[in-house]
């Protein structure tokens, strides 16, 4: 009797570990870095494009995408043609007023908008600059940074911004994507700093190439170790 007790108490064990590595896979998410801005978000429920410039050729070995998000109207971020190469009929185009306008095609989302797109909830929050000298780079309300629900995880993409008070005040991220190059964007202290704040539980430093070459990414990385439970995840985005 003891043994049968023993030999279902371990099935249950098994059964309990399989159920608990079926649903860890069913909630999956992959981030695969293309360039500079550009990446793409896998999961089983959906295919998301984040700022597709590269050409199309780059994005075949990848699921068409259910979503093309686009943060701004710069070329590291938007080119039409390659939008509408890579765009299918069933793909949902997301994008400020700025770029929408340029496009001639997709659907508006603006600063503190949010839609409901198969499962996944889109919100709209800004990205700009805040510094004298860097105004003319992104002016408050033209672009677009987002926060993603899927599955129950929240993405933050900054897009092209600095250490703005809406990036400092986030809350509960679980991955995010935090620009730094300068004049456009921030500095590494300062992306580090806004990290350190809002406390994501995973970041990945993107968009850190600029006119005199990469963004010391190995400070990035000493200044966020400051706090143990944040997780800094590096990428290949310059191949």
């Amino acid at each position: 009797m003891n043994n049968i007790k023993y030999f279902l108490l371990i099935f249950i064990v098994l059964l309990l570990v399989k159920n608990q590595a079926q649903d860890l896979k069913k909630s999956e998410i992959k981030f695969y870095p293309i360039n500079h801005a550009s990446f793409i978000i896998i999961s089983p429920i959906i295919t998301i494009y984040v700022d597709p410039v590269q050409n199309f050729i780059t994005y075949s070995k990848y699921p068409s995408p259910d979503i093309i998000l686009i943060t701004d109207l710069h070329r590291d971020h938007l080119k039409k043609e390659v939008v509408a190469l890579i765009k299918k009929e069933k793909t949902k185009i997301i994008a400020p007023v700025a770029v929408i306008s340029k496009l001639g095609f997709g659907e508006m989302l603006n600063n503190g908008d949010e839609i409901k797109v198969a499962g996944v909830i889109i919100k709209a929050i800004p990205m700009y600059n805040i510094t004298k000298d860097r105004l003319k780079f992104h002016s408050k309300g033209r672009g677009n940074g987002y926060i993603l629900t899927i599955n129950g995880k929240r993405i933050y993409i900054s897009g092209d911004t600095e250490d703005i008070k809406e990036m400092r005040e986030l809350k509960n991220i679980d991955y995010a994507f935090v620009c730094m190059n300068l004049p456009y964007t921030m500095s590494v202290a300062k992306a580090a700093s806004a990290v350190l704040e809002f406390k994501p539980k995973v970041v990945y430093p993107y968009h850190y190439r600029g006119p005199k070459g990469y963004s010391d990414i190995e400070k990035f990385k000493y200044l966020v170790s400051k706090n143990k439970f944040i997780e800094i995840r590096l990428l290949n985005w310059y191949k």
